[in-house]
């Protein structure tokens, strides 16, 4: 493994993978604020600040290694990890279920934005010749498109404790989103084994793909 390549690799992707985690966990307290849930918003969690969101091992540790086990393998890994969830009283809410799905719906938006504006980057960076600082950031836009591209198909997969679980929870009956709500307990378990067999990618390759291009047609490049 050349150690210097990794360096260059983690540095590139450490303002990205940073922000993409912490703003995303920071989009759902303020939706929650705004619907009336004050929970978030007195811990101090609607913040710009990563230093509130950054969890040790979802925010640092497990993008690290997936960065180095995707060196090892000579591939392209999906990247991704997790910040401090948001606490969120689904009850404080003014409308829970009806507003439940916008609170979930906020963090997969954020990552939109965020993946748009480092496209947006892209495009300007791209406009100066090759150097020290133009290289590096056309390398970071291109990670911070990548990265949010992830978090946003990932999380909106119809899996609880996901974001597109809680949408889904939010739509569905009364009754059988009571029941669909026991299965949250097996989400973590259910997606590392789509992750380790491999199925992940299967699913998430084909959308991750479709909105490259879709971006890439946006900016026109």
């Amino acid at each position: 493994m050349d150690v210097s390549n990794l360096v260059q690799t983690v540095a590139i992707y450490a303002l990205p993978v940073l922000f993409a985690i912490t703003l995303h966990e920071a989009a759902h307290g303020y939706v929650a604020r705004h619907f009336g849930d004050m929970t978030a918003y007195a811990q101090g969690r609607i913040s710009l600040n990563p230093a509130r969101h950054i969890d040790l091992v979802g925010t640092i540790i497990v993008p690290i290694a997936i960065l180095i086990a995707s060196k090892l393998a000579g591939a392209n890994g999906f990247l991704f990890g997790w910040a401090k969830p948001v606490p969120v009283n689904y009850s404080a809410l003014r409308r829970p279920r009806q507003n439940m799905m916008w609170v979930a719906a906020a963090g997969p938006a954020s990552n939109l934005a965020m993946g748009l504006g480092w496209a947006a980057l892209y495009k300007i960076v791209a406009a100066f010749p090759p150097g020290d600082y133009a290289t590096p950031m056309k390398l970071m836009s291109v990670a911070g498109i990548e990265v949010n591209m992830v978090l946003m198909l990932l999380n909106l997969l119809p899996i609880l404790p996901l974001d597109g679980g809680r949408i889904v929870a939010s739509l569905l009956p009364a009754r059988i989103s009571w029941q669909y709500a026991k299965l949250e307990p097996w989400g973590f378990p259910i997606l590392l084994l789509l992750m380790f067999t491999g199925y992940l990618g299967v699913i998430l390759g084909p959308m991750l793909n479709t909105s490259y291009r879709v971006i890439g047609a946006i900016f026109r490049f």
